[in-house]
């Protein structure tokens, strides 16, 4: 049995992060939440999980606290990680046929996407899905050579190959892009998985 490990970064999710954890405690995975310096109770909502807790003292950005808890996993001896948020868009009940190509071992990382097969739930502002992610797509396809149908999906799992690979330097959002490009540069083999998104509000 593969160690797995799920990283969460959470700023300011005192609302929804319980929700988040006790959907993901029944797949028996190694949860670690990265407390990106809340302001709110998160970390007190949080402590009294069976879960592992890391605080960045200050906010520092999601592409910093998944750099934190990714190497934290790789010290634990992950063999997969899987990203993940905090605020309850994704389903739990997705994350096992979602890493089935890693566990297959056809692939060194997965990549959610929105756009590929319709998905119910997936109701995506008009303004993200026709003009946002259309320029996105373009912009990080000639900044990294590689097509891809969703390029700012928070949900993605990988190998410990890809994991030791692929170094997070961006603090901030630009972390998408950053991983993208590494897959390209390392020779990763990937893949796109559809994934049910449920928008609670717009979001970044």
């Amino acid at each position: 049995m593969p160690h797995i490990s799920i990283i969460i970064p959470a700023f300011n999710e005192e609302k929804n992060i319980a929700q988040t954890i006790n959907d993901l405690l029944p797949l028996g995975y190694n949860l670690i939440v990265v407390n990106d310096g809340s302001s709110d109770k998160t970390l007190e909502v949080i402590k009294n999980f069976p879960i592992t807790v890391l605080n960045h003292e200050i906010n520092r950005g999601q592409g910093a606290s998944l750099a934190t808890g990714t190497i934290y996993a790789l010290s634990q001896d992950a063999d997969l990680i899987i990203h993940f948020d905090a605020d309850g868009q994704f389903l739990a009940s997705e994350l096992e046929e979602f890493i089935q190509p890693l566990l297959n071992q056809t692939h060194d990382i997965v990549l959610g996407t929105r756009f590929k097969l319709e998905r119910k739930n997936n109701h995506m502002p008009w303004l993200k899905k026709y003009f946002i992610h259309p320029i996105s797509r373009l912009i990080d396809y000639l900044f990294t050579g590689i097509k891809l149908s969703d390029v700012h999906c928070g949900l993605r799992a990988m190998n410990r190959l890809a994991a030791e690979k692929i170094v997070i330097e961006q603090d901030g959002m630009a972390h998408n892009t950053e991983i993208i490009a590494q897959i390209k540069i390392h020779n990763l083999r990937f893949k796109e998985m559809p994934v049910t998104v449920i928008y609670k509000e717009f979001g970044q």
